[in-house]
């Protein structure tokens, strides 16, 4: 299973994401600032399981640790890919992401 950088940490702001292309995979990577004040970085597949959109393009909500697509409104859970809300009944995939300095890491499969 390979760790990749995909993008520096300047590239997504607290309360966004931003879609990355690699190695065959398209995938949202979303930072979330805590109640602590630091950055939880999450990587989820970037294209609904409802209808090809990318959800990269749509709501993080940061509370929930949630993404919405912007096309039907599905949420999906950051940390499972499990749909919170319908249209959407499939999953999307989750990737195990880390910070290295000012490097953003996914594992792929």
């Amino acid at each position: 299973m390979p760790e990749v950088a995909v993008l520096k940490t300047r590239q997504v702001k607290p309360g966004t994401s931003r879609r990355v292309d690699v190695e065959g995979h398209r995938i949202a990577i979303v930072r979330i600032q805590n109640a602590n004040g630091q950055d939880d970085w999450y990587a989820i597949g970037d294209e609904c399981s409802h209808a090809d959109w990318s959800l990269s393009e749509g709501e993080v909500w940061e509370e929930e640790c949630e993404i919405e697509c912007p096309k039907h409104g599905s949420t999906f859970s950051l940390t499972t890919g499990e749909p919170q809300t319908l249209p959407a009944t499939q999953p999307v995939p989750v990737y195990t992401v880390r910070v290295d300095g000012d490097d953003v890491l996914v594992t792929l499969p």
